[in-house]
C-alpha cells in the first residue's frame, strides 16, 4: 500500500477488494483472471490491477495465489521451526518488526476477574485498510482492536464491551486516531517508539497471545504447535478458544494461526477479512524485498 494512500482511501479500496475476496474465496480453484474480475466490477483490466496493487502490491493474480490452500500449506511447513527459532532468541526474526514495535504487558488476575471494573476505556472508530477499526485503550496501552464493515459499528462495540462490561467507556477518537496511524502505516514502525498493548484476560490467555506475537511476518503456525510451545500438546483446543477472543487484532496476529492442513479456519472478525490481512502482509513482504 503506498504511504501516500489514506487510511480513508485505503478502507474504500478495501470495500471493493472485499467484494472480489468474497467471489475469489467462492471461486480460487478456477483461478479467475484479471479480465473477468474487471468485467464483473465494470471496470477496465488495468484499473482493477492497479487498485490492488495500491492496496497490497499485489496484482490480482498474485493475490489469488496467495489466497489458495496450497499457499496456507506452504506457510505451515516450518512452523514448528520457526516458533522454536523465536523461543531461542526472544525475536522471531527480521521479517517481522512488531517484535520490536509491539512491547505488551498483562493485567493482574484481579482486574479480569473484576470484569474491567475500575478501568476507564478510551475508544474510537477509524478508517483503516480493512473497513472501519475500533481502537480500545486504558492508560497503560492499548487493550482492544477489532474491526466493523460499514453499519455494523456499534455491534462490533458491543462485541467488546461485552469482554469488560464493569469498565467505564468514553468515546475519545483524539486519543485513538494516532494510534491508529501508526498501526496501519509499517513505514512508521519504530522500535524506539514502542506501541505498547496491555493484554487483560485470564493467565492461559494471555501465555496464548504472547505466543501469537512470536509468529512472524509472511508466516503461520497452528493451534497445536501453539499447544506444544506451552507444555500441553493436548490443549489445542482451549487454544483455539483463546486464540479466537484475542482482544487486540491485527497487532496480535491471531490471523496467521491456520488449521493442521492449511485451512483459514475461522476468524472472529470474518474469513474475507483474515485472507484480506494475509494478502496486505504479502504484499508488504514483496514490497520489500523489491
Amino acid at each position: 500500500m503506498s504511504e501516500t494512500l489514506t487510511l480513508k482511501e485505503a478502507a474504500n479500496d478495501y470495500e471493493l477488494v472485499r467484494q472480489n475476496l468474497e467471489y475469489l474465496r467462492e471461486h480460487w480453484r478456477e483461478q479467475p483472471s484479471l479480465d473477468l474480475l474487471a468485467e464483473r466490477n465494470g471496470l477496465s483490466a488495468a484499473h482493477l490491477q492497479r487498485l490492488f496493487m495500491r492496496w497490497a502490491g499485489l496484482s490480482p493474480k498474485a493475490f489469488v495465489q496467495a489466497l489458495t490452500i496450497d499457499h496456507a500449506r506452504k506457510l505451515l511447513r516450518d512452523s514448528a521451526s520457526i516458533l522454536d527459532a523465536s523461543y531461542e532468541v526472544g525475536l522471531s526474526g527480521p521479517g517481522r518488526l512488531h517484535d520490536l514495535f509491539v512491547t505488551h504487558e498483562g493485567m493482574t488476575p484481579g482486574a479480569y476477574k473484576a470484569r474491567g471494573k475500575g478501568l476507564t476505556i478510551r475508544f474510537g472508530f477509524h478508517d483503516c485498510p480493512f473497513g472501519k477499526v475500533l481502537l480500545m485503550m486504558t492508560d497503560q496501552g492499548i487493550c482492544g482492536l477489532a474491526f466493523a464493515d460499514q453499519g455494523e459499528e456499534q455491534a462490533s462495540l458491543l462485541d467488546m464491551r461485552s469482554r469488560w462490561p464493569e469498565a467505564i467507556y468514553v468515546e475519545d477518537v483524539n486519543a485513538t486516531a494516532p494510534h491508529v496511524g501508526l498501526i496501519f502505516n509499517p513505514a512508521k514502525w519504530r522500535a524506539e517508539q514502542p506501541l505498547r498493548i496491555v493484554f487483560i484476560g485470564t493467565d492461559f490467555e494471555t501465555k496464548v497471545w504472547q505466543t501469537l506475537l512470536r509468529i512472524p511476518l509472511g508466516q503461520a503456525t497452528t493451534y497445536s504447535d501453539i499447544a506444544g510451545h506451552l507444555g500441553n500438546p493436548k490443549a489445542s483446543r482451549a487454544v483455539g478458544t483463546a486464540v479466537g477472543r484475542n482482544p487486540i487484532s491485527f497487532v496480535v496476529p491471531c490471523h496467521r494461526v491456520l488449521g493442521k492442513s492449511g485451512g483459514l479456519c475461522g476468524y472472529h472478525w470474518g474469513l474475507t477479512r483474515k485472507q484480506a490481512i494475509l494478502g496486505w502482509e504479502a504484499g508488504l513482504l514483496t514490497n520489500r524485498s523489491q
